[in-house]
């Protein structure tokens, strides 16, 4: 059954994440994300539907706009393909369920934070706090608990404590996103956290490589390395902490 589920749910997911690459291009505009329709980032010229297909567009017109050929990034599919995958991943894990649903909307939100920042180096407040009150509150729903408040407290000081430490590492937009972080998988945010930073330092190695001292200057968009951490440990916390605590004993 949620095998099941989870294939039946891929496909809108497609179409959620096409309108998630609109939500990436214009809410940190301030543009409105239903008017007017999708457009060509560079001529403007309306796309028509059989340009608009999820994934699918992309690779028929080879990463290319039809009137005036100009590039479309990559992260467009990336964005599109992303979601489908983990919201049919939360249906298959949790079925056809409220978590599931809760879990679906985390993901996506994640999803367009990663894209967003990547492109802009920003994480919106505009979308990071709204769903950060609606995920607590569909969580306590779904699962009465005090962890999700203090998951998402306790992981928003900590990361608030290491931008006062180092604030060229980190952003009040990383202190936001780790509060929402908390309220999706509560105690084990500390996965989420640890997995996050361990993410990062694959590409801090390697602009300390490739620039020395240099690389100190150097920024690199921390949310989609917490937003890896944040998925990490919705899939896998739960044994993963248990593991990390056996081995304490």
């Amino acid at each position: 059954m949620a095998l099941a589920a989870a294939g039946i749910a891929f496909f809108p997911a497609l179409a959620l994440g096409s309108f998630l690459n609109v939500v990436a291009a214009r809410v940190p505009l301030r543009r409105s994300i239903a008017r007017p329709g999708s457009a060509c980032m560079a001529c403007g010229t309306p796309i028509a539907w059989y340009d608009n297909v999820p994934v699918l567009s992309w690779f028929v017109l080879r990463g290319r706009c039809r009137s005036c050929d100009a590039k479309i990034s990559w992260r467009y599919p990336a964005v599109e393909f992303a979601t489908a995958v983990l919201i049919a991943a939360c249906f298959w894990k949790f079925g056809l369920s409220g978590e599931a649903a809760v879990a679906s909307f985390y993901c996506a939100v994640l999803v367009v934070l990663s894209s967003i920042d990547i492109d802009r180096r920003i994480v919106p407040n505009r979308i990071v706090l709204p769903a950060a009150v609606i995920v607590l509150a569909a969580q306590t729903a779904v699962k009465p608990s005090v962890q999700w408040v203090l998951g998402g407290l306790g992981a928003s000081l900590f990361l608030f404590l290491a931008a006062l430490a180092y604030p060229r590492g980190m952003g009040m937009g990383d202190v936001k996103l780790a509060l929402l972080l908390g309220f999706m998988v509560g105690k084990t945010v500390p996965i989420a956290l640890f997995a996050g930073m361990i993410f990062a330092l694959v590409p801090s190695a390697v602009l300390f490589a490739r620039h020395g001292v240099a690389a100190r200057k150097m920024g690199i968009p921390f949310a989609p390395f917490l937003a890896l951490g944040g998925l990490l440990a919705l899939f896998a916390g739960k044994p993963l902490l248990d593991a990390y605590l056996s081995l304490l004993h």
